[in-house]
């Protein structure tokens, strides 16, 4: 399943993607797409459901992120060797793992809001998990086991902040709109082997990142296993794992983007997304409410 949430900002409605493309509206069989609705039992819930029988959606619709109530919003650096050598940085023996606010998060087609003092703004094309089950030091050969889905992830940096400012690599990732999530989030039973995903940037037009996750220096096991022996993954939570090469950093000389610049970027069968960036104040997809609500009065 294709799951997704659209409407207006803080609005969201949950909603499916139909073997025709359609949106279809779940709005009345679930309240939203988070951790109540993740685990391996409750999508083979939605999945039994004739969903060509759920009202159609209109295509201009706005998606938000697919994924509501996230709670951590985890990352990995330096995953991909060749981003470790264009950034002159050593191959990690252990993954590098920080945070993003999940008050970054945003739709994928949402404006970046470029911070008025931003000197090195960045991109970085990216594919992340979000946890199904609650898991705590679950051995490597499980860890997809407690995978909901895969979702691309469009990790926007600000390098001065994360690199100049003093040893928290969060500072410059945090910002609002700094998380752009979907369009969808693509259940774990249609991604074959997600160690297998080609993965695009484009900045105006231009190629600037394109790799696999074949070369993935600690692949999506390893890490869903490594991170969970310091923390209990919860269901909703996000691990974006890495970008491959081609980031402004690792230019020859370094470039960043600018206001105006039309970032585009995807991945083998997690769609695409498309940002402009604006002034500081664009569009930015958070939701309203901190806790979940309870789901309608549904067999879901």
């Amino acid at each position: 399943m294709k799951l997704l949430r659209y409407g207006a900002v803080g609005a969201e409605r949950p909603g499916v993607v139909d073997n025709e493309g359609n949106i279809r509206d779940l709005g009345e069989i679930i309240s939203d797409i988070g951790p109540s609705t993740l685990s391996r039992q409750r999508l083979d819930e939605l999945r039994s459901l004739d969903i060509s029988s759920l009202p159609v959606v209109s295509a201009d619709v706005r998606l938000g992120p697919p994924v509501a109530y996230v709670r951590h919003f985890i990352a990995v650096g330096l995953n991909y060797i060749d981003h470790a050598t264009e950034t002159n940085t050593p191959v990690p023996d252990e993954p590098v793992v920080f945070s993003k606010a999940p008050s970054c998060i945003s739709g994928p087609y949402d404006a970046i809001p470029m911070p008025a003092d931003s000197k090195m703004l960045d991109w970085e094309a990216e594919i992340a998990v979000v946890i199904g089950e609650k898991a705590y030091q679950v051995a490597e050969n499980d860890a997809l086991s407690v995978v909901a889905g895969y979702l691309l992830c469009h990790d926007v940096s600000e390098r001065r902040d994360q690199i100049h400012r003093g040893g928290q690599w969060m500072k410059g990732k945090s910002r609002p709109g700094f998380g752009p999530l979907g369009p969808w989030l693509v259940t774990f039973d249609e991604v074959a082997d997600p160690q297998n995903l080609e993965i695009w940037l484009k900045v105006n037009g231009a190629t600037r990142q394109s790799g696999t996750t074949a070369k993935m220096i600690f692949p999506f096991a390893h890490l869903i296993s490594y991170i969970s022996h310091f923390m209990a993954l919860e269901p909703g939570d996000v691990i974006t794992t890495g970008t491959p090469h081609g980031v402004g950093l690792g230019m020859k000389p370094p470039q960043f983007l600018k206001e105006g610049d039309i970032v585009e970027l995807g991945a083998t069968g997690l769609g695409t997304q498309r940002q402009l960036v604006v002034e500081s104040g664009g569009c930015i997809a958070r939701d309203a409410q901190v806790d979940e609500p309870a789901n309608k009065g549904s067999p879901f």
